[in-house]
């Protein structure tokens, strides 16, 4: 199905725009954010089986969870570059291969070695599809929605998590546990992880459907070969314009893209543009939401939940995430990326805030249960919550579809691998640090460092971010 939609170029013409085939694309590129998200979340249930396997104090479930973050720095790194090389396309099935690997290792390792391994693997695809996916959108639609398309990554990611969450859940509850045993007698967490192989599968298949970006075809000399896949895009009058445009941006500095271009000749310093970047993609980390991904089981049990409830606490909280990011689907290429920003960051400092609030009056019972008195426990839930709600209704979607579309074409690769690279070394930071910080100085100072960080990044935003709602991506500068 095709619709009529004003051209947003110098020519001002007419483009017919193919949504369906532009909606088919985007569903198959974020499969991609799924697994990024499952791979992620699947963690947070099994950590009692880690524990119990591979007989784990604090300090080894930090590395083994944290394992993956290694994978996706080097992963969000070196796909950036890569995509400048074989395409956007090739990168993400490389990934999907690497996530069909290391599901399936990671269920059967039989040493902490062996499942530090699958992880990293695993990890190399998260980082190649936390940066591939968002660009490759962001070059196949128009800039009119291109914020909203772009956002469904997010949405995919969080469905991803919260798919992990129910997964792990049901498994649990079934077999009586995460380390009761279930189908052909291995227990529940190694199930976790086998079933994420079933997703990785659909993803690798699907990706021989969709077509290379024009983009990247345009950068590799393979013009006529873009001419095609913009033609089924947006119709033959608007194709003949892109593929001159896209020429034409690449012409100012024309040589194949490298990390170089990150320095601006005339001044020798880093490109402005790129410590925006790392900055986004820095402080998306350093407010602390990987903590409620990867540990939210741990973190509530801390605190006095359950197992069981603990686990139905991930649940809500992936639900909630998924409406927020729905919000931002519907607002972000109306009001744009920088107010949702700097709402966003508002909103965290203050949940944030709470949170710290209601864990410093945890106290410890006779029987050395921990528990939030009063209604400090309802105080502790609400606000955990409310910041995801905060989080994914701003940061978490707008700062990938910032990354995708806010560098120029030349660097637009170099650019994505360096701030993903960020990305990843701060979740890792944050990620691997929080089982050591939550037994001292503990939960309260913890959030209010998470707090802390939140406020921060709202004069960042305030005084370093642009907006790029609506702008081509071949009008980017850097």
């Amino acid at each position: 199905m095709t619709d009529k939609m004003r051209g947003t170029g110098s020519a001002g013409e007419a483009a017919t725009v193919n949504h369906g085939f532009i909606a088919a694309i985007v569903a198959v590129a974020t499969i991609g954010g799924f697994m990024f998200g499952y791979d992620s979340g699947v963690i947070n249930g099994t950590q009692k089986g880690l524990e119990a396997a591979f007989d784990l104090g604090r300090l080894g479930i930090g590395v083994n969870v944290g394992a993956i973050l290694v994978g996706s720095a080097i992963g969000a790194f070196g796909a950036g570059r890569l995509a400048d090389r074989i395409g956007r396309r090739n990168t993400m099935m490389l990934a999907a291969a690497l996530f069909l690997v290391s599901a399936l290792l990671a269920g059967a390792a039989t040493s902490s070695a062996i499942f530090i391994m699958a992880r990293i693997i695993g990890g190399l695809g998260v980082g190649a599809a936390s940066v591939i996916s968002p660009v490759y959108i962001s070059e196949v639609t128009p800039a009119s929605i291109r914020g909203r398309l772009t956002s469904v990554q997010q949405v995919m990611i969080i469905t991803g998590l919260t798919g992990a969450f129910v997964a792990n859940f049901a498994l649990a509850r079934y077999a009586g546990g995460s380390t009761a045993p279930f189908w052909l007698d291995y227990p529940a967490w190694r199930w976790m992880f086998w079933l994420q192989a079933i997703p990785a599968f659909i993803y690798l298949v699907a990706l021989f459907v969709i077509p290379e970006s024009p983009r990247f075809l345009v950068a590799k000399g393979r013009e006529a070969e873009a001419h095609v896949v913009l033609t089924r895009l947006f119709g033959r009058a608007e194709a003949d314009r892109k593929v001159v445009e896209i020429r034409n941006s690449l012409a100012v500095d024309h040589h194949k893209p490298k990390l170089s271009d990150l320095v601006d000749k005339t001044t020798g310093k880093i490109r402005p543009i790129l410590w925006a970047g790392i900055g986004l993609a820095i402080f998306q980390q350093l407010v602390g939401i990987n903590v409620v991904f990867y540990y939210g089981a741990t973190l509530w049990e801390a605190v006095g939940f359950s197992e069981d409830y603990a686990l139905q606490t991930n649940i809500l909280s992936g639900v909630l995430s998924i409406a927020a990011c729905l919000f931002t689907i519907a607002t972000v290429d109306k009001i744009g990326r920088k107010p949702l920003l700097l709402i966003g960051s508002a909103g965290m400092a203050v949940t944030l805030a709470l949170v710290a609030y209601a864990f410093s009056t945890a106290v410890t019972g006779a029987s050395g249960a921990v528990s939030l008195p009063g209604n400090n426990g309802i105080l502790a839930l609400v606000s955990a919550n409310l910041y995801v709600i905060f989080f994914n209704a701003s940061w978490g979607p707008v700062m990938w579809v910032m990354l995708g579309e806010m560098f120029p074409n030349q660097i637009r690769g170099s650019g994505l691998a360096v701030s993903g690279f960020a990305q990843w070394i701060a979740n890792a930071a944050i990620s691997v640090s929080f089982p050591a910080l939550a037994v001292s100085p503990g939960l309260a100072v913890t959030y209010t460092g998470y707090a802390f960080f939140a406020a921060i990044s709202f004069f960042f935003v305030k005084a370093l971010v642009n907006e790029t709602k609506g702008r081509e991506l071949e009008d980017m500068a850097g």
